[in-house]
């Protein structure tokens, strides 16, 4: 499936953007021009089921994989992906090729519904109201809050079914195919402190952002941004 992409600067280098669950580009908003300045060409897809891509018939974790494959330039400077897109880059990653990859908080391992996963909790999401993303996310910009009020009207729910074919499954890459960093929120909910030791052993770099969120770019830009500083 073919993705809507959104692009900023015209530089010499190519970076890559991959936006979580119920989000689309606009939720790199500030990362996008900022890797632009640094001088970047900055793809960002609308993952399927989001933003201006629309709806697909099904939502597998290969689906998102054969798209940004299908969509984005191979052999990039950086690909970044955030929770879900944490997930679509790892399944894409050999393919696409990049020098080096960045996982968000990546959406590695989702709790079962014996653990409390409900992708009802998601899909209720979908009607929001801005005070009720404010109160989850305090440390956001106003434009950020904005700028989730308008993904959601565009975000297909069915997505959040999705999640439950592998909820509760291992998805954590063996080894990193290109060199790769894992920035965290403070805490996870997706990558537990074990998880996190088992990474590092397998070759990742591992770092947490202070108090962070999980939305790490957009609860704390300068502090995601200053955790990628030897990395772009």
């Amino acid at each position: 499936m073919q993705l809507h992409t959104t692009t900023w600067g015209t530089g010499d280098r190519v970076a890559l953007l991959i936006h979580g669950i119920m989000a689309d580009h606009r939720t790199w908003r500030r990362v996008g021009p900022a890797l632009a300045e640094r001088g970047y060409r900055v793809v960002a897809v609308d993952l399927r089921g989001h933003g201006a891509t629309g709806p697909a018939d099904r939502y597998r974790p290969e689906d998102y994989a054969d798209d940004v494959v299908e969509t984005l330039p191979k052999g990039a400077d950086l690909a970044i992906g955030h929770s879900l897109g944490g997930l679509t880059l790892a399944g894409a990653v050999a393919r696409l090729a990049p020098k080096r990859a960045v996982f968000s908080d990546p959406a590695w391992h989702l709790a079962t519904a014996e653990e409390g996963f409900d992708p009802e909790l998601f899909v209720g999401f979908k009607s929001a109201t801005a005070e009720q993303v404010r109160t989850l996310n305090p440390r956001w910009e106003e434009a950020d809050v904005a700028v989730e009020l308008e993904t959601l009207k565009l975000w297909d729910p069915n997505t959040a079914y999705g999640l439950t074919e592998f909820a509760g499954a291992d998805l954590m890459p063996q080894k990193p195919e290109v060199p790769s960093l894992v920035t965290l929120a403070d805490p996870s909910f997706l990558i537990s402190p074990e998880r996190a030791a088992l990474l590092r052993e397998r070759g990742f770099e591992v770092r947490t952002v202070a108090g962070a969120g999980h939305t790490i770019h957009r609860d704390d830009f300068d502090g995601f941004m200053s955790a990628l500083d030897d990395w772009i």
